[in-house]
């Protein structure tokens, strides 16, 4: 784990409300597909949680770059990220966590709700730059279809890698894309789609009530315990 500062270098706006921002290091920090870091605005109050937090890396250790992904709102942080220009340096401390991918994974599923996305996606790029053969299922969670994220992408990956299957679903609406599911994450559902999870490493992110809930599904599922990850994602 190491602090050093990262300046921006570009924004890239996701959906309405979500958007990514790209930092250059001044050198390469080695991490793992899934990990996290922490954005210091307050350098002298460690503890200020306003403007203090972790966010997960959106872009695989294959990259230049860093890449973190958030959901824009009126609190602190967001708005002192809002307020970065190109070339700005901000503090970070990185790598952090330890809900990971493994290249010894051949079979992983993702049950994942809103901006928990996010380190999914280093993980699915990691995969794909990589060319490993990890049989991937994605669920993908969101309230309406503008809010997916980072669904060009997806479907970019996998429209060129057969292994490689996701599916989204809506929750508030009726989607206009038929290849949109509606609904929630359940239980049927998850069996319907991923007969084989039991079979299957499966990473759980998003907020923590429907982490909870999932995770109860895939144990009634007959997921071993062990084979379950999780993280919460908190002051979203």
């Amino acid at each position: 784990m190491r602090e050093i500062k990262a300046k921006l270098i570009e924004r890239v706006k996701r959906t309405p409300s979500v958007e990514s921002f790209r930092f250059e290091l001044p050198e390469k920090i080695p991490f793992t597909p899934g990990q996290f870091l922490q954005i210091i605005f307050d350098e002298v109050n460690r503890d200020n949680k306003d403007l203090n937090k972790y966010l997960s890396l959106s872009s695989p250790p294959t990259r230049q770059y860093i890449e973190v992904t958030k959901r824009i709102s009126k609190s602190q942080f967001s708005q002192r990220l809002l307020g970065l220009k190109p070339r700005d340096e901000v503090l970070i401390k990185i790598p952090l966590g330890s809900c990971v991918f493994d290249e010894s994974y051949k079979k992983i599923a993702f049950l994942i709700g809103g901006i928990g996305i996010t380190p999914v996606i280093s993980i699915i790029e990691y995969i794909v730059d990589k060319k490993l053969d990890t049989d991937v299922f994605l669920l993908y969670s969101n309230r309406t279809e503008n809010d997916i994220a980072f669904k060009k992408e997806l479907d970019y990956w996998q429209s060129i890698n057969p292994r490689i299957k996701v599916f989204y679903t809506v929750t508030d609406c009726q989607p206009k894309d038929k290849t949109c599911l509606f609904g929630f994450i359940e239980k049927e559902l998850i069996k319907k789609l991923a007969c084989d999870l039991k079979e299957r490493t499966v990473f759980i992110f998003g907020p923590p009530g429907m982490v909870d809930t999932i995770c109860n599904m895939t144990l009634q599922l007959e997921c071993p315990k062990e084979n379950i990850k999780t993280e919460k994602f908190i002051g979203y």
